[in-house]
């Protein structure tokens, strides 16, 4: 089933290219924000399956196209992003050490809305395709073993990053957590459709150019280990969101005007777009060709405030 918030927050379930309305087979659940709807939905999927089902094959379908479609978690309670967990087509020698970090949960855009890049001296804005877990249940301690039960569903997601800020070594909380800097979406696939969560093809265009183009296979520390760690870290709770990582290589410059696909193989893709008011620029080569280029690090700014 995939799960998707549209117009004023209406609960609809993904059908083709059509969306139904199945308001009515949650209008029972007390809650408080569609984020608490969404978390509560998850939680109590197992009793709500049928009504939802039914709902979806009863229902008359909305094309998505005369519909906005909203983040389908719009605040989670946690948003984890795992930080360096692909070994980047093998340029790597080793894992990196298992690590996180949390970016907040004002960072959530969804479809069709709008990165803004901040009047901040970044050396560069970017974009990290990633697959997110969406957890189905309270999560602690939970075993390599077991992670699978935890997992309710799968969604694409961004990881914005504002880099270079000063001063040197105080970066991702500055980098990282910034509003607008997680957009999320457009529903979420329940873990049912998805035969091998670690064999699923990450797309990533700007402006209609592929940048990013990995596989999930590539992935340092597995999903399994990943709910383990961060489980053991703290508690996770349903409608809290796990960022997996991404393949870095395919990095570049987000920048003003830019239109951004992602499509992560059986997830949809998620469209959004990026305004940056001080309209600064930098030059359109990915991590991997400074690399080949035989330059360190990412391409410099061209033109604008902070150049």
């Amino acid at each position: 089933m995939k799960l998707a918030f549209f117009d004023d927050f209406k609960l609809g379930v993904i059908k083709d290219d059509s969306v139904v309305d199945v308001t009515d087979a949650v209008s029972g659940i007390n809650h408080t924000s569609p984020q608490d709807l969404i978390s509560r939905v998850i939680e109590n999927f197992a009793n709500l399956n049928g009504a939802l089902q039914q709902a979806a094959d009863s229902g008359s379908g909305i094309p998505l196209d005369s519909v906005r479609l909203r983040p389908p978690l719009p605040k989670p309670g946690n948003v984890v992003a795992m930080a360096v967990n692909y070994m980047e087509d093998g340029t790597r020698d080793a894992p990196a050490p298992i690590n996180a970090f949390h970016k907040s949960p004002n960072a959530v855009i969804g479809p069709g809305d709008t990165m803004i890049l901040p009047d901040v001296p970044a050396t560069i804005f970017e974009g990290e395709a990633e697959m997110a877990l969406v957890i189905g249940k309270r999560a602690s301690f939970v075993r390599q073993e077991d992670a699978s039960d935890y997992v309710f569903g799968y969604t694409n997601f961004i990881d914005g990053s504002a880099r270079g800020l000063p001063p040197e070594g105080n970066t991702f909380y500055q980098m990282k957590a910034r509003n607008t800097f997680a957009p999320l979406g457009p529903w979420i696939v329940t873990a049912d459709e998805i035969d091998d969560p670690q064999e699923l093809s990450v797309k990533l265009s700007v402006n209609g150019e592929l940048k990013q183009n990995f596989n999930t296979n590539d992935m340092a520390h597995k999903i399994p280990r990943i709910i383990e760690w961060v489980s053991s870290v703290h508690d996770l709770e349903p409608g809290d969101v796990i960022a997996t990582g991404t393949n870095h290589r395919g990095l570049s410059a987000f920048q003003d005007g830019d239109s951004i696909d992602l499509t992560i193989e059986g997830l949809g893709t998620l469209s959004f777009n990026v305004k940056d008011d001080l309209k600064r620029t930098w030059a359109r080569t990915t991590r991997l060709e400074m690399a080949e280029q035989g330059k360190e690090g990412t391409t410099p700014q061209l033109t604008g405030k902070y150049a």
